[in-house]
This record gives C-alpha cells, sequence and structure tokens, in this order.
C-alpha cells in the first residue's frame, strides 16, 4: 500500500537528493525509500542493544543483589 505523505526538508538535503538522482540514475521517492528502509533497520539494532545493555546492568539474582546488606 502506497501513501502520499509530504514533508519539508532543508536545502541542502534536497541538493544532495537531486545529485544521486543523477548519479545513481533512480527516482527520488525510490532514493527517500531505501534511505529509510536503512534508518529503521540501523534504529532497530540500536533499539536492541540498548536493551541487551540494560539487562547486563541488571542481571544479577535477587539474592546476589541483597547479599551482604545489613538493614537495622
Amino acid at each position: 500500500m502506497k501513501r502520499d505523505l509530504q514533508c519539508t526538508i532543508d536545502a541542502h538535503i534536497a541538493e544532495n537528493l537531486e545529485a544521486f538522482e543523477t548519479l545513481l540514475q533512480k527516482d527520488r521517492n525510490t532514493i527517500v525509500e531505501e534511505a529509510l528502509r536503512a534508518y529503521f533497520l540501523r534504529a532497530e539494532e540500536l533499539l536492541h542493544t540498548q536493551g541487551e545493555d540494560e539487562n547486563a546492568l541488571t542481571n544479577l539474582s535477587y539474592d546476589e543483589f541483597w547479599d551482604g546488606l545489613d538493614i537495622g
């Protein structure tokens, strides 16, 4: 399913897009779609890695965490 979306990009990005249309001989919609797909894949990888990092910080069991703590 395709949808029309409107967005605004700065002049520098627009110039790069126009240049890559010529260099790659692709239309701008294809270039933007490929770029967004790559961005989303990378973002998902980063989110997954971030979740692993947070889990690594909390890998102690309940007993290990509270071992040696004297509340009194």
